[in-house]
């Protein structure tokens, strides 16, 4: 768990998939990190602006309205250092307009096991899979 001083980790969670969302909210709050959901990208930048910063954003790539990756063109707009786990069965597609990925941005394949989406959030915050305790 976080130091009692320190806050924990804000991570916003974008997946048009309720049992996604729900599955990765329950993993990182019980790992001590401080979780809200979006359901699509519009919800998520409204949130975003309303309730932000955030220290992660995990977001599905393949959503309706608006891909994860135009979410995250637009989170990054308002602050360049954003952070971004992309939560996806299709990474190829993150790679059709671009050929790398920006600076503070990594992406996690579904499925995910609760330890693989542990350590990419971990190793996104922190640079390292040890999570908040180290």
């Amino acid at each position: 768990m976080a130091e009692p001083n320190k806050r924990a980790p804000r991570v916003l969670i974008v997946d048009d998939e309720e049992s996604i969302r729900t599955f990765a909210a329950r993993a990182l709050r019980e790992a001590g990190y401080d979780v809200v959901v979006a359901s699509d990208g519009p919800d998520a930048l409204a949130i975003a602006e309303q309730s932000g910063p955030f220290d992660l954003y995990l977001i599905d790539l393949l959503m309706p309205q608006m891909r994860g990756d135009e979410v995250a063109r637009r989170l990054r707009r308002a602050d360049p250092g954003v952070k971004i786990l992309y939560f996806t069965g299709y990474s190829d597609s993150l790679f059709n307009e671009k050929k790398m990925l920006w600076q503070n941005e990594a992406f996690v394949e579904k499925p995910v096991s609760l330890n693989g989406l542990l350590e990419a959030a971990s190793l996104s915050l922190f640079g390292h899979t040890r999570g908040l305790d180290k």
